[in-house]
């Protein structure tokens, strides 16, 4: 039985609430996680804002008026999210899932918040420290794709911008970057004390890995990932096979893997030994723990209204 495996809510609790929004973040707290993942983008007037994507998505984002009469820019839904302003942005309802498919299994499950809007990067931590979740770690992934490199913030600044506000807020130490750009990692090595080396099967080449070939490094993922400078190896769940977990455990690198939402599999994980369940349903998970015996992270009691 493995003493602790941690339990990590993806962009909230994708599956249950709107992803990337102060309630959804709010609810996988409610619940209980280690950790709280969730997406950091720049926007064109330098705000730190979650988001998955580079652009503004039509399955998360619905368009409900211009920021001021006749901007040229609007529509915002579709356009780059570094092209768009704070403001602008700020218009955009991402509170109900609007699915581009009739199979779109999250808009089955998650329950809608119309009138929700894009939080900034400090509008979390300011939420965070309200409601006194200080055990619980926080997960920001940088989103940055170096094959689109208009699309993005410059890394340096991304990450000194992020570790400022980490820092402004006093939460530097609890807290972890990740990126599918390694080239985060090599720039967060002397910043921030956990990183996350994040990677599916589309982004290990040397543009993604910060100019690694797997095929000189034996193709072990992890021991590309302890070059540039990862503490934990986060792969797909499709990527980990015992060839994997053998190569992590030789760089002592544990591996946290993205993401699990079935039960079985996240017990067959568990029993290959990996670190952390990445997951869109905390509320299962849970569960899983409990059956398995596994610790149980606290619950964050919600903000309740004055008077209520």
């Amino acid at each position: 039985m493995h003493g602790n495996v941690e339990l990590h809510g993806h962009r909230g609790a994708r599956g249950l609430r709107p992803e990337n929004t102060l309630p959804g973040l709010a609810f996988a707290l409610e619940l209980g996680v280690d950790a709280l993942e969730f997406d950091v983008a720049m926007s064109a007037d330098g705000q730190l804002v979650l988001t998955h994507d580079l652009h503004v998505s039509a399955v998360t984002s619905a368009d409900t008026g211009m920021a001021v009469p006749g901007d040229e820019m609007f529509p915002y839904v579709g356009k780059p999210i570094i092209a768009l302003t704070l403001p602008q942005l700020r218009t955009l309802d991402v509170g109900v899932r609007l699915p581009e498919r009739p199979d779109d299994r999250f808009a089955l499950t998650q329950v809608p918040l119309p009138d929700t809007r894009m939080p900034t990067l400090g509008a979390v931590l300011g939420l965070i420290g309200a409601l006194g979740a200080d055990h619980v770690r926080l997960h920001v992934e940088l989103k940055s794709d170096p094959t689109r490199p208009d699309l993005c913030a410059d890394p340096r600044r991304f990450v000194e911008d992020v570790v400022h506000e980490l820092d402004r807020h006093d939460r530097l130490s609890r807290a972890a970057l990740l990126s599918f750009d390694w080239r985060i990692l090599e720039i967060a090595r002397p910043l921030v004390e956990r990183r996350y080396a994040l990677v599916e099967r589309d982004t290990m080449t040397p543009a993604w890995m910060n100019g690694i070939r797997l095929g000189e490094v034996g193709g072990d993922l992890a021991t590309a990932a302890a070059a540039v400078g990862a503490t934990t190896l986060s792969p797909d769940r499709v990527l980990v096979d015992e060839a994997l977990m053998t190569g992590a455990a030789r760089q002592g690198l544990p591996v946290v893997v993205w993401t699990v939402n079935e039960p079985d599999e996240a017990a067959r994980l568990i029993d290959m030994g990996v670190a952390g369940i990445v997951t869109d349903y905390p509320d299962r998970m849970r569960r899983l723990w409990k059956v398995r015996g596994l610790p149980l992270p606290d619950p964050v009691t919600p903000l309740r209204p004055v008077g209520a």
